[in-house]
């Protein structure tokens, strides 16, 4: 395939990942259609993934040398409280798209989650067969929860957790049990232009990768350390040292095993230290609440 070829087809363009994706690939001078579904602006296109031919026509027209497939239902309580939905999203569609891709012959990198492990065994390796404790579950990338710049603060599961911070007139209990190791939504783009580059000039390349940030968190220590960089208190937060009553289980531990990846680049892909990524992306909503 000609690696000059730098054209990209995305799914989920709308999402937090795949804004940053898309930023990433077009900085790097990418030509991307990104798609999106229920949250649509210029330059995205709506797509309804689900019908295949109109799919099929998509990629015949724009003929890409590169997809990724971002689009996902990946909160954990939406699959839990909607199965059906869950899997024609993340089975279905998935399926198509990787049928599609081998037809026209266009690499695909599918993005995966640490969910699929029970988090009882870490570090996961690549090889390690999944076994997922709820239903969440070509090139395929799994990484860990993401934060970044987000249009609203309940899009990612790290961002929600200021608003319990903010409200200081109400207690909480925040876990201090599940280990966690969140990835900057920046930093994972720039994997996956990565990943694309090299699929380019080296089409061998196939399989699973893997990518933890690279500090472990509890829910707990992040808020900890949201109130450490802003200066807020956080005496009204009590950490729950237990396992959780929730209605959905989630795995102990999820550390993946990344040393595929870093074979791979034959270096160590840039983590954005926690407290550093969470200031820049939660500046300006601490900065409305204080106006």
């Amino acid at each position: 395939m000609d690696s000059t070829n730098k054209r990209l087809f995305l799914t989920g363009a709308s999402g937090l990942l795949g804004r940053a994706i898309l930023k990433k690939f077009s900085e790097y001078g990418w030509e991307v259609l990104g798609t999106g579904f229920s949250r649509v602006s210029p330059p995205l296109i709506k797509v309804d993934l689900h019908d295949v031919s109109s799919v099929q026509k998509i990629l015949a027209e724009f003929k890409p040398s590169f997809i990724i497939h971002s689009a996902a239902v990946r909160f954990p309580d939406q699959v839990e409280s909607n199965p059906e939905e869950a899997v024609n999203m993340n089975v279905k569609v998935s399926q198509h798209l990787a049928s599609i891709s081998d037809k026209i012959g266009v690499p695909l990198l599918y993005i995966s989650t640490d969910y699929v492990f029970d988090g009882k065994k870490p570090p996961y390796k690549v090889e390690d067969q999944p076994c997922p404790v709820n239903l969440y579950g070509n090139l395929i990338l799994r990484i860990p929860v993401l934060y970044g710049t987000v249009e609203k603060l309940s899009e990612s599961a790290v961002t929600t957790l200021l608003e319990p911070l903010l409200n200081t007139s109400k207690p909480c209990s925040m876990s201090n049990y599940e280990r966690r190791y969140p990835a900057h939504v920046n930093d994972i783009a720039e994997i996956c232009h990565q990943l694309g580059q090299k699929k380019l000039e080296d089409p061998s390349i196939c399989g699973i990768f893997q990518w933890s940030g690279q500090e472990m968190l509890t829910k707990y220590q992040m808020i900890c350390k949201m109130a450490k960089v802003f200066s807020l208190p956080c005496n009204h937060v009590t950490p729950v040292d237990g396992p959780g009553a929730g209605a959905v289980t989630r795995p102990y531990d999820s550390q993946m095993d990344v040393s595929s990846l870093v074979l791979l680049f034959k270096k160590i892909p840039h983590h954005t230290p926690f407290e550093e990524g969470i200031k820049e992306c939660l500046q300006p909503w601490t900065t409305k609440k204080a106006q």
